[in-house]
């Protein structure tokens, strides 16, 4: 089984810090998500993300994935704006795309932020999925969406993390990996259908990924109704 993880910046992902690395075949990682530990595989970050921040010392096997890479991958998957632009969802789609792994592992993602104190692990810090943002309304509508898409390449997703999550997903514990045996949320296929019809009829395709160039002529009660088929489209989640 090819296991990837996707680790972002939640104050949680310190955690992650002494994971044994042979759990995974890849890890992926968001903006300064680099810092957390160095045997990364693959730094993901968005256009406007400042060279500041970016690791000084690339590795020999570690990559660098930018939106000349990971705009392609989303346009396979219907684009931006039906897929929510923020990385998490970003990084998730690159990599199913890229990596083709049979199971995908959230940490350190849960966009679940508190009213004061640290957002992030290295501080304070803008909470990028709660942007005023069309395409964000829905988390949970955006995350069952991938976990669609995930389905359809026989890719199982779970959440690592322990934390109150805007992510659906089956849980499990880092301890638990090696015996875990993920079980597949129930799909309504009439539901899934009808949401994938939806976002063809309205057309909200733009193929370079800047869809905040475009985004006057989307409307809000559109993908509202887009949003609300892919969150019925799973049963209730199936407990680790």
């Amino acid at each position: 089984m090819t296991r990837v993880l996707i680790l972002g910046s939640a104050p949680n992902a310190v955690e992650a810090r002494d994971w044994p690395r042979e759990q995974f075949d890849a890890i992926v990682v968001i903006n300064n998500a680099w810092r957390v530990r160095s045997d990364w595989t693959y730094f993901i970050h968005p256009e406007d993300f400042p060279q500041d921040r970016h690791p000084s010392d690339i590795a020999p096997g570690q990559q660098i994935v930018t939106h000349t890479d990971y705009i392609p991958s989303q346009n396979r998957y219907g684009g931006v704006v039906y897929a929510g632009a923020t990385m998490a969802f970003t990084a998730a789609y690159w990599a199913l795309g890229a990596l083709r792994p049979d199971h995908l592992c959230f940490f350190g993602c849960d966009m679940v932020y508190p009213p004061s104190g640290h957002t992030h692990f290295y501080g304070t810090g803008t909470a990028d999925p709660l942007r005023d943002d069309i395409t964000l309304a829905d988390l949970t509508a955006k995350a069952n969406r991938f976990e669609y898409f995930a389905a359809q390449q026989d890719c199982l997703v779970s959440n690592l993390s322990q934390n109150p999550s805007a992510l659906p997903y089956q849980r499990t514990h880092i301890a638990d990996l090696d015996r875990f045996i993920p079980k597949r949320r129930q799909i309504d296929l009439d539901i899934a259908r009808r949401a994938l019809a939806l976002e063809q009829a309205a057309g909200y395709f733009v193929g370079s990924g800047r869809y905040w160039e475009e985004d006057k002529q989307f409307s809000p009660d559109v993908i509202a109704e887009i949003d609300k088929a892919w969150a019925e489209t799973f049963a209730a989640c199936v407990s680790a």
